[in-house]
């Protein structure tokens, strides 16, 4: 079986999980704990950043490459279209969402957390322990202010962030206004790398993350319940209830569990 080395709350490992479940392939997850359990997967694979799949002995690295690598060796379903105009257009708006949605929804996402404890605290997967939810609950929010200017999440750039955002899912919105996908009537790479990235921004409805049920659906103030942007949303919760496999445990049928913790031999 697959083995996906991952975070559950990392929108390039939940890319690859949509992408995963498009394809119909069964896969286990192991959550990779930060620092420790970084570093063995460093140990195994030379680099320290989820997404990692591990297909029999191989490791294959970073989301896009994953796509490209299942595309190749699993063809059923493909991800990239074979007409070229097509294929430049999805291989565009995939590195765009990357670097675009991806990075910036994380900026937007710190915001949110850092102004509302009981957001931060339903963020932490069911498996946390209480205890530790009620410290992270606890943090002043100026505590995590200061700590944002440490990692280039200023004020002012988490402002410029979220200004962007607003700006691209305008522009999602204008291209699904006649259209059921993003490249037009089959689902692509673009899709599930713009879906997947967005789950930051607000959090599917569904059963398919491995949160406290009170977040579904909930996300970035001014982002997720911005009427303007509604069609995007809608649109990205069809693409998870028709391809994505919601989680075991939650009342449905499906080829993945929660997560298993990395092991440290």
């Amino acid at each position: 079986m697959l083995e996906l080395y991952q975070f559950e709350l990392s929108q390039y490992s939940e890319k690859v999980r949509l992408i995963l479940d498009y394809k119909g392939l069964e896969y286990r997850k192991i959550e990779v704990t930060p620092g420790i359990g970084q570093v063995e997967l460093f140990r195994l694979t030379g680099q320290r950043q989820v997404p990692v799949l591990k297909d029999g002995y191989q490791y294959i690295v970073d989301s896009t490459e994953i796509a490209k690598y299942l595309d190749l060796h699993y063809p059923d379903r493909p991800l990239i279209p074979q007409d070229s105009k097509k294929r430049g257009l999805c291989l565009m708006m995939e590195e765009w969402a990357d670097e675009s949605i991806g990075i910036k929804g994380r900026k937007a996402l710190f915001s949110a957390i850092s102004q509302d404890q009981n957001f931060r605290k339903a963020l932490l997967p069911n498996s946390v322990p209480d205890v530790f939810k009620t410290v992270v609950e606890g943090v002043p929010n100026d505590v995590l202010k200061l700590l944002g200017f440490g990692v280039g999440y200023s004020p002012e750039a988490v402002q410029k962030a979220i200004a962007d955002l607003r700006q691209d899912l305008e522009a999602l919105c204008l291209l699904l206004a006649d259209s059921p996908y993003l490249l037009g009537d089959e689902p692509t790479l673009a899709d599930f790398a713009v879906a997947g990235l967005s789950i930051l921004l607000k959090f599917p409805d569904g059963p398919y993350l491995d949160l406290p049920v009170g977040i579904r659906g909930k996300g970035v103030p001014g982002l997720a319940d911005n009427p303007a942007y509604e069609p995007f949303f809608i649109w990205r919760d069809r693409l998870y209830a028709q391809f994505r496999k919601p989680i075991l445990g939650s009342g449905f049928s499906t080829g993945t569990t929660a997560p298993t913790s990395i092991q440290i031999e």
